[in-house]
């Protein structure tokens, strides 16, 4: 059997492809079980948590971005919109070339796409866009006559590590707890790069951190503002001989007043109520929250306008919910994933190793203006552009007929003239059958009569052309001018000369015929 090597130059094991390799063991290193570093976070503990990150001992950290999307909304919220966003894209795959094995070959990924395993699966490999990294183990069936994998599961990034020489060689954590090689073809590791440096510095959520800090005190004090907020102050004064009991009552009194809006006292003691006055502006909470996350908006989407409340949504392309350049670099470092540890191995494992492989994309389809387009065909058409019909099939999404099928259509040349030139009907003579044709010396004088004008009725739709043609330094501005062109010209006219010229060209073919007859 032929030896398999992965992108690394690493050769395939085919027997770990059929087992489960990195699922987690209550015992061992791969806990399910998580931290909460997040509860009585500092400052303090979450320089000494980052900087452990940086050294190789990243788990507090992992956890930390994993509690962060469960208890801040608004990057929960925009973190998903990024990965949503850019899963849902439509993910197509083109053929290496056009021989027949290279086609073969795509046709094979295109087969595994029909089976919505890897569209459901997009969405936890780019957990890496808020972690740095992930990890998703290929589960594969090889139970039929081809290597296909029926599963792609997410992987708790705390179970893998980064080389320690180089911090950039993604290795799994074996049960000793020491580092071990991912297998080949068996991973799709997917680092997120957001920024130059180290992946487990690249991770947005590494970004956000001190922001979700800083937030959650301000909630904190917020919180506290509004709990005593209105309440007035509760004063309890006691004699100077009061024991420790008495003042304990008095103490629980005051307190009491507050939650249940009763109290009792004895007559030596008093209470007195104070009114209480916000000392200055009780919004300074809600702006700090808001501008704390109108940074996070920044750093996740490249902008605010879509998530913020009295933002002018319609100015710098604010409809959009991720800014486009974002989007196609995550698609991108996504598919450069996808091709090297999912669509190579696929290849290999079904077809043998190639020379090239089919490549898989990530996109947003151009948003075409399909009535400009169809207006220009229409324009462009009768002047003698060359359209293929499948193609414009293809641009309005209509499928290309069966056989037999009944279409809409164009009605017949004759019936057209006839519709547009009804007054020139009396002058045309009726199309007989090759048996039937009119005497050669009539037909001669009609289609001389018609086409004694030829080159005046034809300069006026070529001569523009050919103006504009001298007039552009470049295909592309010629492209871009010509519908202008063609917008300025009076269609009834061209339509009239266009069918005085068919109808000499038609007359000229019957008397050629009729010649040609015995």
């Amino acid at each position: 059997m032929t030896t398999l090597y992965d992108a690394y130059g690493r050769p395939i094991d085919r027997g770990l492809l059929k087992e489960e390799l990195a699922g987690p063991t209550v015992t061992g290193v791969r806990s399910p079980f998580s931290g909460h570093p997040a509860q009585g976070l500092t400052p303090e503990r979450l320089a000494r948590l980052l900087r452990s990150a940086e050294e190789g001992e990243a788990d507090a950290y992992l956890e930390l971005a994993e509690e962060m999307e469960e208890k801040d909304l608004h990057y929960r919220a925009v973190l998903s919109t990024r990965r949503l966003q850019v899963s849902g894209l439509d993910i197509t795959v083109d053929a290496a070339t056009d021989a027949k094995e290279d086609v073969m070959a795509a046709d094979l990924a295109r087969e595994f796409l029909e089976t919505d395993v890897l569209q459901a699966a997009a969405f936890d490999v780019l957990d890496a866009v808020g972690k740095g990294y992930s990890a998703c183990e290929i589960l594969w069936d090889t139970g039929g006559r081809q290597w296909m994998p029926v599963d792609i599961v997410w992987r708790d990034p705390r179970w893998f590590g980064f080389d320690p020489w180089e911090m950039r060689t993604l290795k799994l954590k074996g049960e000793t707890g020491l580092l071990e090689p991912l297998a080949p073809a068996k991973f799709i590791a997917h680092v997120h790069r957001s920024k130059s440096g180290i992946p487990v510095r690249g991770g947005l959520a590494r970004a956000v951190t001190w922001g979700y800090l800083f937030k959650n005190f301000d909630l904190k004090a917020w919180v506290l503002f509004c709990e005593v907020y209105g309440h007035p102050l509760r004063l309890g004064k006691y004699e100077t001989n009061a024991n420790e009991t008495e003042r304990a009552v008095l103490l629980r009194a005051v307190r009491n007043i507050a939650a249940d809006h009763a109290a009792i006292v004895p007559d030596s003691m008093k209470v007195e109520f104070i009114d209480a006055k916000a000392q200055g502006n009780a919004a300074i909470f809600e702006k700090l929250s808001e501008y704390l996350d109108r940074q996070v908006s920044k750093a996740v989407l490249g902008q605010t306008g879509t998530t913020d409340t009295g933002s002018r949504v319609g100015t710098a392309d604010a409809h959009e919910r991720v800014r486009e350049d974002i989007e196609k670099s995550d698609a991108t470092q996504l598919a450069a994933s996808l091709n090297r540890d999912l669509i190579r191995p696929l290849i290999d494992l079904n077809m043998g190793p190639r020379r090239r492989y089919p490549r898989l994309r990530v996109y947003r389809p151009k948003q075409e203006d399909i009535t400009a387009l169809v207006d220009n065909v229409v324009k462009l058409v009768p002047v003698g552009l060359r359209v293929e019909a499948s193609v414009m099939s293809d641009k309005l999404g209509l499928p290309n007929p069966d056989a037999g099928a009944v279409c809409l259509g164009a009605p017949p040349l004759e019936n057209a003239e006839q519709a547009s030139t009804p007054e020139k009907t009396a002058h045309r003579a009726e199309p007989a059958a090759p048996t039937e044709l009119a005497e050669p010396d009539e037909i001669d004088a009609a289609a001389g009569e018609a086409a004694d004008d030829w080159e005046p009725q034809i300069a006026p739709l070529v001569d523009p052309i050919l103006a504009l043609v001298d007039d552009c330094a470049s295909a592309e501005e010629f492209t871009e001018r010509l519908p202008e062109l063609v917008a300025s010209q009076d269609t009834g006219v061209l339509t009239e000369r266009l069918a005085r010229l068919m109808f000499a060209a038609r007359l000229k073919g019957m008397l050629d015929a009729g010649r040609s007859r015995p």
